[in-house]
């Protein structure tokens, strides 16, 4: 029974409780008032608050500012590169810990939610994942037929020697899937971790009979360096479902990468603190590395700005609107919340170098629960490439411009399907997306010897580019988030909120009925001897 609360003379007589310690409503007698807070105090709780945020938006603004002045000494090769060491030496800290996060939080995850309700996510989150990348390749084509930037008078004096050299070997499209394909399916998990697949053309004679010794060109599948991101995920999902199924047996090894995953994350929180001095060196070296900017923005300037156009359009409006009509939350408080990754995302160029900030932030932040976010934010940071698609679409209408070649509506269509399909195996790494781009070129019939122009100024475009991926990222474990707090109230798919965190002690059991367990317990604390009884008694 509850205990009353007499008040007397201002006391109250349960124990010690005072009438002022109580949680009583403005205007309540003895209620009392906190005193307004000043606002020097005020802005220091806040900038204390988001310290980091604040750090690293300043850190790209004083990068560029550096960037220029340093531009002036004229720096050698070597010295650039010193100058750029400290933002080397950021991108190393977060690739040295992106295996052991992505492996360990999609075991983690995988094993910790219920197989159906794992397909649930996966079919929900590749479904906003086709359709934003969809979106945003039809943004792409759009603008550029629009601001029509390969449309400039004198197009010729674009064609620039920037070192062909570096321009991707073109391939069929069919050996680009097939590539797709056998990187899921990697044959050794440890060389998956600095190697993937990549058809290469070689020349095989084949004897005939009319014309003696016939050249082919025979497509081989060769390792290449580069990170097999794709097939460790698909490897580590598979792997978290077998341990689900395992019950008692795997429950040692789920503890191990559920542990492995939370040190990770306190990895994480250290790099953090040093991702502002970083960035700001990132953003100056490349600067200092530019031969002439101003006459590369002035030949160039339509394709960036059609480029940053459609980004911005995509990241402040679609993607925002996407969540809005969903969800009836405010979007851009949510985006206020991914600052700091996507600032990291711009200084870094690296949609995989920035998982592990965009997870704390999206969980610390926007309250987005581990089991989803440890689960699909690296599927999105491998198979969501909402700004990649955007800018391939606008470099294929662009090269296509360039080169007085009229697209019909059947290009058109046939570069926002390659766009959206190539870009699910487009690298989460610094220019990735150029080396998709090939593929596109070569599905529509246009030149590939113009993806120099390209490389010239991929450095600006694939941060913006980066940016957008890891937003819609952000947006679709937002989604998620909000479709499974949505289906546990409703009670539809319960399945869904059946999740076992890594602070769970209890053991995984088997199915069997909880009647009968809650019988024997209560059985138990009566007489202990009552449940041998009743065994004896039935035989």
């Amino acid at each position: 029974m509850a205990e009353k609360i007499t008040v007397e003379g201002g006391k109250a007589s349960n124990g010690d409780a005072h009438l002022d310690e109580l949680a009583l409503p403005n205007g309540v007698a003895g209620h009392k008032k906190s005193p307004p807070e000043p606002l020097a105090q005020r802005l220091k709780r806040i900038a204390r608050a988001n310290l980091l945020v604040i750090l690293t938006v300043s850190a790209v603004i004083v990068g560029v500012l550096i960037g220029l002045a340093v531009r002036n000494a004229a720096l050698t090769k070597t010295q650039q590169i010193y100058f750029g060491f400290p933002g080397e030496l950021l991108i190393r800290l977060l690739k040295m810990i992106i295996i052991p996060l992505v492996v360990c939080s999609l075991v983690s995850g995988a094993a910790s939610i219920d197989p159906k309700a794992l397909g649930k996510l996966g079919g929900w989150a590749m479904l906003f994942f086709l359709v934003t990348t969809l979106i945003s390749s039809a943004i792409g084509v759009i603008m550029a037929l629009i601001i029509r930037p390969g449309s400039v008078e004198g197009g010729g004096g674009l064609k620039m020697d920037s070192g062909e050299s570096n321009i991707p070997e073109s391939k069929e499209v069919v050996d680009s899937f097939l590539d797709l394909i056998r990187n899921i399916f990697p044959s050794n998990l440890v060389s998956a971790a600095f190697q993937s697949v990549s058809s290469t053309s070689d020349s095989v004679h084949l004897s005939d009979k009319r014309d003696g010794l016939v050249c082919v060109q025979v497509p081989f599948g060769t390792d290449v360096d580069g990170m097999n991101i794709l097939g460790l995920i698909v490897f580590a999902m598979a792997f978290g479902v077998a341990l689900r199924k395992l019950g008692d047996e795997g429950e040692i090894l789920i503890k191990f990468f559920g542990a492995f995953n939370e040190a990770t994350m306190v990895l994480v929180s250290w790099i953090m603190w040093y991702a502002p001095i970083g960035i700001m060196f990132l953003v100056a070296s490349k600067i200092v590395e530019m031969d002439d900017v101003g006459n590369l923005f002035a030949s160039l300037g339509k394709y960036i700005a059609c480029c940053v156009a459609g980004h911005l359009v995509h990241g402040l409006l679609i993607l925002p609107l996407i969540y809005f009509i969903f969800t009836r939350k405010n979007p851009y408080t949510f985006l206020t919340g991914l600052l700091t990754a996507l600032a990291t995302a711009f200084g870094t160029s690296s949609s995989s170098a920035t998982l592990p900030l965009m997870m704390k932030c999206v969980e610390e932040n926007n309250g987005v629960s581990k089991h989803i976010s440890r689960f699909i934010l690296p599927i999105g940071a491998t198979v969501n490439m909402d700004g990649a698609a955007c800018f391939q679409c606008v470099a294929a209408v662009f090269i296509a411009q360039l080169n007085e070649i009229p697209l019909n509506f059947v290009q058109i269509i046939t570069i926002l399907v390659t766009a959206t399909a190539s870009s699910v195996g487009a690298a989460g790494i610094p220019a990735g997306g150029v080396l998709t781009l090939a593929i596109i070129l070569e599905a529509v019939g246009l030149p590939t010897n113009d993806l120099s122009l390209i490389l010239a100024v991929d450095w600006i475009v694939d941060r913006t580019c980066t940016v957008i991926n890891v937003e819609g990222d952000a947006f679709g474990a937002g989604l998620l988030q909000y479709f499974v707090d949505r289906t546990s109230r409703g009670g539809e798919v319960a399945e869904l909120n059946e999740v076992r965190t890594e602070d769970d002690d209890a053991p995984v059991k088997p199915e069997h009925s909880p009647l009968i367990e809650k019988r024997d317990t209560e059985l138990q604390e009566i007489a202990p001897g009552a449940r041998s009884c009743e065994k004896e008694s039935v035989m």
